[in-house]
């Protein structure tokens, strides 16, 4: 439908239905990459090459999908403004059939992921740590398909409403003739496709930059520290994510009296988002690690 829309946009002079198609592309990259994160990782999940796995492909993937979007938005931007002074003859009624089908494809879709979305919960399960505590949350794939599904029906949703607004558009500019509604539309598309890569630039560039220190786990860390049983301090401390939400943390501590590093491990341990810990312990003539 996305292809159907952005030819049918370009072929009928519709920049409404040609930002239609293009919103609903900046969404399908974001499923496909997602879609082809999956299937490498899986591919590549005994290879040792990766030390924390092949979570940062997808990262990767969608930063590079982020700035391809840009440069898709900028176009749009450019011939909307084109169309609002120098206008084309549109297609209005084939216009509005095409986006009127986009709207019923994207309104199946999303109710076909809410359904899913509904019936398709995490499966928790209580069990114990190597570090002495228990816990009941979800664990495996089943929890992280919920929230894909929840994702993906959220972007179907977001497809609908500007379907909508294209119609709308195309309507207004059929029977009343403002000419300048379906431009003005291909510039709100524009706008919306910025505003969703450069937050996917934003989020994804931190990750790849590892640019994450004032994640609420860091300050989680520090306040575990100041809770040991004895006088503890941090003289280095390094925290970045290696899944989607899960973090690799490298702590070391200087503490005059003896300190056992499994004992700071096992403190660490109750943020379950922390799935990789080494702690270094300083002590004066030598270090416990």
């Amino acid at each position: 439908m996305m292809v159907v829309e952005i030819i049918g946009g370009w072929m009928l002079n519709s920049m409404a239905l040609l930002a239609d198609g293009w919103h609903m592309s900046s969404h399908a990259l974001a499923l496909g990459l997602a879609l082809f994160a999956y299937a490498f990782a899986r591919r590549h999940a005994a290879n040792d090459r990766f030390a924390f796995g092949t979570w940062k492909v997808e990262v990767l993937g969608g930063y590079t999908s982020a700035i391809l979007l840009l440069g898709v938005a900028a176009l749009m931007a450019f011939q909307s403004v084109e169309r609002l002074f120098t206008p084309k003859p549109i297609q209005y009624q084939e216009a509005i059939l095409i986006a009127v089908i986009g709207l019923i494809v994207n309104l199946v879709c999303a109710w076909w992921l809410k359904d899913s979305h509904g019936h398709d919960h995490g499966h928790g399960h209580g069990h114990g740590h190597g570090h002495g505590h228990g816990d009941h949350h979800d664990h495996g794939t089943h929890g992280h398909k919920d929230l894909n599904l929840r994702a993906a029906y959220l972007h179907v949703v977001a497809d609908a409403a500007t379907s909508v607004l294209a119609i709308v558009a195309l309507i207004v500019g059929m029977v009343w003739g403002a000419t300048w509604m379906d431009p003005a539309m291909g510039i709100v598309g524009a706008v919306l496709v910025t505003v969703w890569a450069w937050g996917l630039l934003r989020s994804t560039g931190k990750v790849l930059l590892d640019a994450e220190m004032d994640a609420p786990v860091v300050a989680e860390v520090r306040e575990v520290i100041e809770e040991l049983p004895y006088e503890a301090a941090i003289s280095d401390l390094h925290v970045w994510r290696v899944g989607g939400d899960k973090y690799a943390c490298v702590l070391s501590l200087v503490a005059d009296a003896p300190v056992s590093a499994d004992d700071v491990r096992t403190a660490l341990g109750i943020h379950e988002e922390l799935v990789h810990i080494t702690v270094e312990i300083h002590q004066p003539q030598h270090a416990v690690v």
